[in-house]
C-alpha cells in the first residue's frame, strides 16, 4: 500500500491523539508522552473532541459505523498541524486505512488525506520525524528486549525506532527477543473471538519473554502489553511489558533527580 507523502513535522504544533485504550486503562502512557514532549519544547494540544479511529468498526468489517467515527476524528483534528499518537495501531489506521474508507467520498477523502499526512506514531516521530533519539535519560542498569508490534511494523516498518531510543537511555542494555516480531495474538476481536489461538500466540511470546530474563520488555502498542501482561501474570510471572514512553519519561526523571551519577562513576 502507497504513503500518502508527509511533510517534516519540525517545528510545528502536535495535536495528541492519545487512543481509547490509553484514555481509560493507560493514562500513565499518554501522560509520559506529554512529559517528553514538553521536554523538548514542544508545543502540544489535545483535542477535546477526540474519541476513537474506528479501527475497531473498520476490522470487524462494520465499515459504515468506522466511517461514521473517523469523521468525529477528522473534526477533532481538523485544526491540527501533526498529528502523534503512541499508538502503531492506530496510526497505521488513519494513515492506511482512511483515504480507504472514503475513497468514494470526495469531500471527506481530502479530510483522509490530510491527516494522513500529518498523524505520526510517537517513536517514528521522535527518531524519524524529528531526527531525535538521545533525551539525556539515564536509569540504573536495566536490560530490554522489544515486542515489535504487528500494524507498526509491517505496515509502517515501525522496528529500529524503539531500539534506537532505548539504546540512548544510559544504563539500558539491548537484548533480542526471540521471535520479536510473532503476533502476541492479540489483534482487537480476534482476541475475542478466537480466543483458544490467541491464548496459545500470547503463551508462546510469554515462554519467550520468561526465556530471556530481561527486565524490561519494551513495545509501542497499549494492545499488545494487555494482551502480554495478562498473559504473564495468569502464569504467575511479573507483567514487565512497558510501553516506550513510560521508560523513557522515567528515565528523563531519573536523570534530573541525579544529576551527579552516571554509569561510569
Amino acid at each position: 500500500m502507497n504513503e500518502i507523502p508527509r511533510p517534516s513535522p519540525r517545528g510545528k504544533r502536535v495535536s495528541l491523539f492519545a487512543t481509547c485504550i490509553i484514555d481509560h486503562i493507560y493514562p500513565q502512557t499518554g501522560i509520559a508522552v506529554v512529559e517528553i514532549l514538553e521536554r523538548l519544547g514542544i508545543e502540544i494540544d489535545y483535542p477535546l473532541g477526540q474519541t476513537c479511529c474506528g479501527q475497531p468498526g473498520f476490522n470487524s468489517g462494520h465499515w459504515e459505523d468506522a466511517r461514521s467515527v473517523a469523521r468525529q476524528f477528522l473534526k477533532a483534528f481538523a485544526a491540527a498541524e501533526v498529528i502523534v499518537t503512541p499508538s502503531g495501531s492506530c496510526a497505521s489506521m488513519i494513515r492506511h486505512y482512511y483515504p480507504v474508507l472514503f475513497e468514494e467520498d470526495e469531500r471527506w477523502l481530502q479530510r483522509a488525506e490530510q491527516a494522513a499526512r500529518i498523524t505520526w506514531e510517537f517513536s517514528e516521530y521522535l527518531v524519524d520525524g524529528l531526527g531525535i533519539s538521545d533525551l539525556g535519560a539515564r536509569l540504573p542498569a536495566t536490560e530490554v528486549a522489544f515486542h515489535d508490534a504487528c500494524h507498526g511494523l509491517r505496515l509502517m516498518g515501525l522496528q529500529g525506532q524503539l531500539r534506537q531510543l532505548a539504546a540512548k537511555i544510559e544504563g539500558v542494555s539491548l537484548c533480542e527477543l526471540e521471535d520479536a516480531d510473532q503476533c502476541c495474538g492479540f489483534g482487537g476481536l480476534f482476541a475475542v473471538k478466537m480466543s483458544e489461538i490467541s491464548v496459545a500466540m500470547a503463551d508462546g511470546k510469554a515462554e519467550h519473554i520468561v526465556a530471556s530474563e530481561v527486565d524490561r520488555v519494551l513495545t509501542g502498542d497499549c494492545g499488545c502489553l494487555t494482551q502480554l501482561n495478562g498473559r504473564l501474570s495468569r502464569r504467575g510471572e511479573p507483567p514487565i511489558v512497558q510501553h516506550i514512553a513510560e521508560l523513557l519519561a522515567e528515565g528523563i526523571r531519573y536523570a534530573e533527580a541525579n544529576p551527579n551519577t552516571s554509569q561510569d562513576q
